[in-house]
């Protein structure tokens, strides 16, 4: 009896209004799910049966003709995902090592022109030189037309997420800081050593920002870049886009045996099959490093993680129950 009893006190009593809070956050995911369920079942749907039925959840039609349509010239595509991973790869990992390092100067309050570089990147927010000046900048003086670095520099560093990183790291105890220093810690160890294990979420959040905004962006290719071979994914869907929609209206404005041709060449469907291919596999990247984040960051209740400074004999000590840090020095 005495078993039972223990084994009855160990379980879980799920309350009537956590249910209704589970039943509620999945009826919101699904709500969530639904648009991107659309956007698969569109792509494998026929253009007539999209143009007569609409979107459904389901391919009314199932065709392939908008993925055949994308993948004319699969070496074409594996080169634009190719100039777009490593574009993401390199400008997020840049990037954030200059923004963290500014971040971490304007955090630093024994700075004494903080206040004015401050002003200074903060005006940039407001004002700006116009398209004209920084393309003449971009291709006449730099001599950067056809070249990957017009699309690494202009997203390279951003304001925003600069505010973002420096108001996180306004958060750290100035003590600690006033430790490490004390116990001989440089400048660069104390921002890659001390401030940066605590400034993590900020970190993920701004490199999530960086590497969405390189993955996104077709506009400077648009400008700097005429080359077929330097597309990056978005661009090169965005032409086969007009590519499509441009012939269609060649087609239609022809003889009417035409016409039907034209209606049947994918173009809603297309869109659908670009989505699709365009953020399936930076979502499955994203849904890896996440899975994989969580799994590494289980831990007891209770316990807690070391994490060494090396400066001489100090550690950093974070207990995981309060999720505060303190500077504990060896014997």
């Amino acid at each position: 009896m005495k078993k039972k009893s223990l084994k009855k006190s160990g379980r879980k009593k799920i309350s009537g209004v956590n249910v209704v809070g589970y039943l509620f956050c999945g009826l919101i995911a699904l709500v969530c799910l639904i648009p991107f369920i659309m956007v698969l079942a569109a792509s494998f749907t026929s253009e007539e049966a999209i143009s007569l039925y609409g979107f459904s959840l389901w391919p009314k039609e199932f065709s392939l003709e908008a993925y055949k349509a994308v993948f004319k010239s699969p070496a074409v595509v594996a080169k634009a995902y190719l100039v777009t991973i490593t574009l993401t790869l390199a400008g997020t990992a840049i990037g954030l090592l200059l923004q963290t390092m500014t971040a971490y100067v304007l955090s630093r309050r024994d700075f004494e022109w903080r206040g004015g570089f401050s002003f200074f990147f903060y005006f940039t927010t407001l004002f700006n030189g116009g398209l004209v000046s920084i393309y003449i900048l971009m291709t006449r003086y730099l001599g950067l037309k056809n070249s990957y670095l017009a699309l690494l520099l202009p997203l390279l560093f951003n304001v925003y997420n600069l505010l973002i990183m420096k108001s996180y790291m306004l958060s750290v105890p100035e003590s600690l800081i006033d430790a490490a220093k004390i116990d001989g810690c440089g400048d660069f160890m104390m921002l890659f050593q001390v401030v940066m294990p605590l400034v993590r979420p900020a970190l993920a959040t701004v490199g999530l920002f960086i590497a969405l905004a390189y993955w996104n962006d077709w506009y400077n290719a648009m400008l700097y870049i005429s080359d077929n071979e330097m597309f990056p994914l978005q661009y090169f869907l965005y032409e086969q886009i007009n590519n499509i929609q441009a012939y269609r209206k060649i087609l239609s404005s022809a003889a009417s045996g035409a016409v039907a041709a034209a209606f049947n060449l994918p173009t809603q469907s297309l869109k659908m099959a670009l989505t699709v291919v365009a953020t399936g596999l930076y979502a499955e990247i994203f849904r890896s490093g996440n899975h994989h984040r969580c799994c590494k960051r289980m831990m007891k209740p209770g316990s807690a993680t070391l994490r060494t400074v090396s400066c001489k004999n100090w550690l950093i000590l974070q207990k995981v129950e309060k999720n505060n840090w303190v500077l504990c020095e060896l014997m």
